[in-house]
């Protein structure tokens, strides 16, 4: 049976200005409640979210999911922690790799698989201030060299 295509409910675009990510890898979230549904709708932010190590177990801070419209007493604090469900040796690579210096685990894209609420983590380092620069400059080139494209189909 082919795969579903995971179309991402919310994607943290901000994340790839401000981070060179080497890694990725898929999380599964303990969410509570309402927090689902919430979820479906796409009333989440994941703005400035990051995950954490403690007790050999990943965390994630920083996420607000809005309280679900009619859940009523079930909703849950919109800005408490969520564990991460990643596998034993997943997670031992994560803390060998966050121990290095300068690097974060930073959550990229929040989606469903077969109905289960998945995170996309990324191994990221912080960019300077010249290589986002950079970024923004080759970006731009290559809006300007896609706009020259037709352009030259019509002559």
């Amino acid at each position: 049976m082919p795969r579903q295509e995971r179309t991402p409910v919310l994607t943290n675009r901000k994340a790839w200005h401000e981070y060179t990510i080497e890694e990725t890898y898929e999380a599964g979230i303990a969410l509570v409640g309402t927090e689902v549904k919430s979820i479906r709708l796409g009333r989440a932010n994941l703005q400035d979210s990051y995950c954490k190590i403690e007790n050999d177990e990943v965390w994630l801070y920083g996420m607000h999911n809005s309280p679900y419209e009619f859940g009523n007493r079930y909703n849950v604090d919109p800005m408490r922690p969520r564990k991460l469900l990643l596998k034993r040796n997943e997670i031992d690579r994560l803390i060998g790799k966050v121990q290095q210096r300068g690097l974060a685990l930073i959550p990229l894209k929040l989606y469903f698989d077969r109905g289960y609420a998945k995170v996309q983590i990324g191994v990221a380092r912080g960019k300077k201030l010249y290589d986002k620069r950079r970024a923004i400059a080759e970006r731009d080139a290559e809006m300007e060299k896609r706009r020259a494209e037709p352009e030259r189909r019509k002559e």
